[in-house]
């Protein structure tokens, strides 16, 4: 069996498929650019460490809202999916994923009402 003279060849690419691939291509560079437009040069903290615990707890804060936003969309869609499909386990499961978006999205909310802060 003679290797060496086996060459491989490219597959044709669809017009549609190389088409959808540069729109791709264009978001996930714009979304890139966007994102480094929008960062934030990191100062010094003040001479204040409560202040620097304080800022630290407001981004932890918005992390946590940010993946209850997360679920709390995914839960939206397995809920209209369970609709479609009629399917009342993917219903439940999505009503759960939705309180539990609502929750985590609140929870800096809810800590302040528990604790009367």
């Amino acid at each position: 069996m003679n290797i060496k003279n086996n060459k491989t060849k490219k597959l044709p690419m669809p017009k549609k498929v190389k088409k959808g691939f540069q729109i791709y291509v264009a978001v996930i560079m714009a979304a890139v650019l966007l994102f480094s437009t929008f960062a934030v040069t990191a100062f010094a903290a003040s001479s204040e460490p409560l202040t620097a615990i304080d800022n630290l707890s407001d981004f932890i804060f918005g992390l946590i809202r940010a993946i209850g936003l997360i679920l709390l969309g995914l839960g939206i869609v397995q809920v209209g999916l369970s609709f479609k499909s009629h399917d009342p386990s993917q219903r439940a499961n999505g009503f759960l994923t939705l309180a539990g978006g609502i929750i985590i999205t609140f929870a800096k909310e809810i800590l302040n009402l528990i604790t009367g802060s």
